[in-house]
């Protein structure tokens, strides 16, 4: 428990007093490892914010116990956590300058300015800010404000960074160049991060861990490669990018079939019905018509890849393909099989 950073041990949180309210976290345990970046991720309503905050000493658990760099927290309000948190508002104060706003948490803990105003500098530095010192938020960009945000969570030195939603203010692509300075800076600094997003792409891009909730529990948690190459259940598969969930047939040696495809778990599976879990680039499109037949009723160009709708016996398939050189049209048969990567098998609800 020494290199965790967060422990979260059967907590369990109930809005209210009474008991047959529902639960908005049903018994949850997880660590994350000190240094280490781990994102709580699922749809809306699934508890994910309800548990940062009770990381954050925001909200209360009804049961179970927190701790946060081998400390229990469990009772302490935030102020005795020794955490910082960082809002999709950036919550910067419009009058301050942008040092005065890093400063802001050092002068409230009681650090003289002479002081607090170096360690500012040194945190805008930290995020790529020199020389904006002195201007106001209203004259910064919101990838800058972000950054500013950012220096002023890090001055504090805390034991543990929470984002709720930091990236979903921006647009595509200054969220994917924050993605990566989030990343950087996470990785440079061993700092520990819970990061709460509902975007799935953003989990895998930043995260040492996923944890996937659903109705308040945890579906599946695990590298970001186990989770979309591995998914235990049919929620996580169709969550886990644009999984298209197929009844399927296996047996005992592992091989599933799947209407006229055969494929092999590869991951230990019951005999009997399951659901193969197919991602849209496991799609392979062959013009001789091998495999499944299909019938190309839509097609989008998107520049890198071309998007693909097919009638097929097993129903509609969407298909990504890298492909620009063949071009399919409405109407055209082809015949689909699979590759060997974005196909998983789960056992049917």
């Amino acid at each position: 428990m020494t290199d965790s950073g967060i422990v979260f041990s059967n907590v369990t949180k109930r809005y209210g007093t009474d008991p047959s309210a529902p639960l908005a976290v049903q018994g949850v345990s997880f660590e994350v490892p000190r240094g280490t970046l781990t994102t709580i991720l699922g749809p809306s309503g699934c508890g994910k914010t309800t548990t940062l905050r009770m990381i954050a000493g925001l909200k209360s658990p009804t049961s179970g116990q927190i701790i946060i760099a081998g400390k229990d927290v469990t009772t302490l309000g935030p102020a005795q956590r020794n955490v910082s948190m960082m809002f999709q508002s950036y919550a910067l104060f419009p009058h301050m300058s942008v040092v005065d706003n890093v400063m802001y948490g050092l002068r409230m803990s009681g650090i003289a300015q002479d002081t607090a105003r170096p360690q500012a500098v040194e945190a805008l530095r930290n995020v790529g800010l020199v020389g904006y010192d002195d201007r106001l938020p209203s004259e910064l960009s919101g990838g800058q404000q972000q950054r500013v945000a950012l220096a002023r969570a890090l001055v504090l030195e805390p034991a543990v960074l929470l984002f709720d939603e930091p990236l979903s203010n921006l647009d595509a692509r200054l969220r994917r160049e924050m993605r990566e300075e989030i990343r950087t800076l996470q990785q440079r600094l061993q700092l520990t991060v819970a990061y709460v997003t509902h975007d799935q792409s953003e989990a895998l891009a930043v995260s040492d861990q996923i944890i996937v909730m659903n109705h308040g529990l945890i579906a599946q948690r695990g590298t970001p490669q186990d989770l979309y190459e591995y998914p235990q259940s049919e929620f996580v598969a169709g969550f886990m990018g644009e999984a298209m969930l197929f009844p399927a047939t296996a047996d005992a040696d592992g091989h599933v079939t799947l209407g006229p495809l055969t494929l092999k778990a590869r991951r230990a599976v019951a005999p009997g019905a399951v659901k193969a879990a197919v991602r849209p680039e496991a799609w392979l499109i062959h013009r001789d018509g091998t495999g499944l037949e299909g019938t190309c009723v839509k097609t989008a160009y998107l520049g890198s890849v071309y998007e693909y709708t097919f009638k097929t016996g097993l129903g509609q398939i969407f298909v990504v393909s890298p492909d620009l050189s063949d071009v399919l049209s409405p109407g055209d048969q082809v015949g689909l099989s699979l590759a060997d990567h974005g196909v998983s098998v789960v056992s049917a609800a």
